[in-house]
């Protein structure tokens, strides 16, 4: 069981823009705990490593009260360079007791694969975390962006607990391919990352000069500067929605994702916006706005690829 929101907390060290402060990083992560989120969301590939080691430090003192998801995946050196996808049960034994020193925790509570490795079955990659769980050092497991049928065959060899991928009124891939009907029948969770389209539904978006120079955002396709333009145009929509609650675009946006039935896990850098997304757990959406919303914001009206060809290769879909 979790909280109806998690964090996700890639953001904290880079990816859009510079970093946070340690200790300003720290102080967001306990801020979050004590507005009741338990589920905390990392991954080895984030910094890389140092994320994992901002949360260990961060959240020590309160281990009990959270549950720390994290994922392996690239072959990382012991210096941080990546290597290739590595499925292999010898590799996920490496990879575990890497993530144990640096979240500082005898037990990791969610692990993913961040991307499947195409080289090795997945059948083989769920045997080696099956492995993990009975040696107690995991205690579930998932996957990340995989089809409905990687989700049958890997659950067949192991229990999956949970499957992450994006999901947003902006990126409805596992509602249209079959993968969430898929886990609702077999009992797994879907956690929903990037659940405000990597910040553009909140509409603080309005170019691409609203991103820092160093902001990944700005090699994704969604966010060129003219495909900015036209999506503005649905976040309007959005935005007016969230005026009929006495709420913002972000909320409406993280409780459409709740509604269904998918926890999400959005990330921020600031206070003030981590508690006005917690608070999106306090809306319930109509079924007149549901419908609104998704006649207006349909994925065919959305301009732009989530990911670029590159990056959308390396998914299971």
């Amino acid at each position: 069981m979790v909280s109806a929101q998690g964090f996700g907390a890639m953001g904290l060290s880079g990816t859009y823009g510079a970093g946070v402060d340690g200790k300003e990083a720290a102080a967001l992560l306990n801020h979050a705990a004590d507005l009741g989120i338990t589920l905390f969301d990392t991954a080895e590939s984030y910094g890389p490593f140092e994320n994992e080691r901002l949360l260990g430090r961060a959240l020590a003192h309160r281990r009990d009260e959270i549950l720390l998801a994290t994922k392996f995946g690239l072959d990382f050196s012991e210096d941080g360079q990546p290597g290739p996808l590595d499925g292999r049960p010898a590799h996920i034994r490496r990879a575990v007791e890497r993530s144990l020193r640096r979240l500082d925790t005898d037990r990791i509570d969610l692990y993913y694969m961040h991307r499947l490795d195409p080289a090795t079955p997945v059948e083989e990659t769920i045997g080696g975390m099956a492995e993990l769980v009975a040696a107690g050092k995991v205690r579930h497991i998932g996957l990340s962006e995989v089809s409905a049928d990687t989700v049958r065959r890997a659950h067949a060899v192991h229990p999956l607990t949970a499957v992450q991928s994006e999901l947003s009124l902006f990126s409805r891939d596992p509602l249209a391919s079959g993968v969430k009907r898929t886990l609702d029948e077999l009992g797994v969770g879907l956690v929903a990352y990037s659940p405000i389209g990597r910040g553009f539904l909140s509409g603080a978006i309005r170019s691409v000069d609203d991103l820092d120079e160093d902001d990944s955002r700005r090699e994704l396709p969604r966010f060129a500067p003219a495909n900015i333009a036209a999506n503005l145009e649905l976040v309007d929509h959005v935005r007016a929605v969230s005026q009929r609650h006495g709420a913002t675009p972000s909320q409406v946006a993280l409780a459409w994702v709740s509604a269904q039935g998918a926890i999400p896990i959005p990330g921020t850098r600031r206070r003030a916006y981590l508690a006005e997304n917690a608070a999106a757990a306090d809306l319930v959406l109509t079924a007149e706005d549901l419908a609104s919303l998704d006649a207006v914001v349909r994925p065919v009206a959305v301009r732009g690829a989530r990911y670029t060809p590159q990056q959308l290769a390396s998914t299971n879909r």
